[in-house]
């Protein structure tokens, strides 16, 4: 069964940091490309980073640029997101999601209608 099972999220204070681990089962993690995305309470889903398939390429939304690490171990089948200097619009429910199977493929995808599998999510509460 092909699943993606976030976890690492929580309520912190601002300026506070929280790494988002994302760990795939029923698949190779390493023929995907990998991204994670947020929703916020009355808003659309949005981008917030992805890593390609290979040469791990990446690439962030302005919004969290500078702030934000994505990465990948796929010894661990698993991809994260380390966010740092934590701010209250960053709360919201992230969503990691993986796009394949894809080889030899060094473009991180910023397009979610291009992600096959979807987590259920992990909540992120940025308090000041």
């Amino acid at each position: 069964q092909v699943q993606l099972v976030e976890s690492g999220g929580g309520l912190v204070q601002a300026g506070d940091s929280l790494r988002l681990s994302c760990v795939a089962s029923g698949f190779a993690l390493s023929t995907y490309a990998m991204g994670w995305f947020r929703q916020a309470p009355g808003k659309e889903r949005e981008f917030v980073a992805a890593i390609s398939q290979s040469n791990y390429n990446t690439v962030y939304a302005d919004s969290v640029k500078g702030r934000f690490t994505i990465s990948r171990d796929n010894a661990k089948n698993a991809a994260f997101l380390q966010m740092n200097s934590l701010k209250l619009e960053d709360t919201a429910a992230y969503y990691c999601a993986a796009t394949g199977p894809r080889h030899f493929d060094i473009s991180p995808i910023r397009s979610a209608s291009a992600y096959n599998y979807w987590g259920q999510g992990t909540q992120v509460t940025v308090s000041s």
